[in-house]
């Protein structure tokens, strides 16, 4: 027996739920509702620790650096399915936000059995990737013991990345890193130990919050949208032009020929249409701002702080 495991939090029954298997399909949905219902307000109360990191993920995507996710199971694809949405969403190279899963790829669709329980497999995957002194780790794990998210964590910290966890439990071994530590602790899950409910939905809220604050701080959203975002099909080419139409007030005719001669960035046909200029001025005056639409229509500032 795992004494560590069997006193975790998220491995306890939930006696609200205790009855659950006697109940019709409304009476269960009911019951999984009122639980998920707990997991914002814990999120409320750690909003001061989740800025922290936020703020750490921007300082190294100012200076080049990069936001790795590690984790096993339900933690590791959370981590992959927010790092694989920035691309499209925020226009970002495949390589600035990153997810590391035990047993690779193909744990992503298929259980790999014991790939989680090695430290030095952990610390492998994240040498491999290049984690090195500019970029953030986050170890994610309900557990908060799972040796292949804290053999990863170490390693990163001996690489000297900014390193931070998150967990659903308290005094874990991950909170004994040293590392700071999120501990989202939403309780007995509906189904014992199926920590893909409320644990993960735990953890998918707190890495859209740290991605999009992050991209929003970094310049690539103007008011509230998501003015970076890659057009690669039909559908983002339609918002992309609903963005610009949405951002400047301009004409059907006006955005079109914006599109066109930014080529499809949607920054720039902002900035083209809000400041009178070409694109080759929307360009550089991007570039002065810092990639802040405010700072690029407004001549006589040259930039907007982070």
């Amino acid at each position: 027996m795992d004494s560590i495991l069997d006193g975790l939090i998220t491995e306890q029954p939930n006696d609200k739920t205790s009855a659950i298997d006697q109940l019709n399909s409304a009476e269960i949905m009911a019951l999984i509702n009122d639980e998920d219902r707990l997991v914002a307000g814990v999120i409320t109360e750690l909003i001061p620790q989740i800025a922290a990191a936020a703020d750490r993920i921007v300082e190294a995507f100012r200076s080049g650096g990069r936001l790795f996710y590690v984790g096993a199971g339900t933690s590791g694809r959370i981590g992959i399915l927010d790092a694989s949405e920035c691309p499209p969403t925020y226009g970002t190279d495949p390589d600035m936000v990153q997810g590391l899963i035990a047993g690779g790829f193909q744990a992503v669709k298929d259980p790999v059995e014991g790939a989680e329980d090695s430290e030095e497999l952990g610390a492998a995957d994240l040498e491999a990737a290049g984690v090195n002194a500019g970029d953030v780790v986050i170890g994610i794990a309900a557990s908060g013991r799972t040796p292949y998210v804290l053999g990863a964590m170490k390693r990163a910290g001996e690489l000297g990345a900014a390193v931070f966890g998150i967990c659903n439990n308290h005094g874990t071994p991950m909170s004994q890193t040293g590392f700071p530590v999120i501990e989202a602790v939403v309780g007995p899950e509906v189904v014992m130990g199926s920590t893909r409910m409320k644990s993960g939905t735990a953890q998918k809220l707190i890495l859209n919050m740290l991605t999009t604050t992050a991209m929003i701080r970094i310049g690539k959203v103007y008011r509230n949208l998501m003015v970076d975002l890659n057009p690669s099909n039909k559908k983002l080419v339609h918002r992309a032009k609903r963005i610009i139409a949405l951002a400047t007030e301009a004409s059907a005719a006006e955005i079109e020929e914006a599109y066109r001669e930014s080529e499809g960035q949607v920054k720039t046909a902002i900035v083209m249409l809000l400041a009178g200029v070409s694109a080759a001025e929307a360009h550089r005056r991007l570039s002065a701002s810092g990639g802040f639409v405010h700072g690029a229509t407004t001549a006589a500032k040259p930039g907007r702080p982070i």
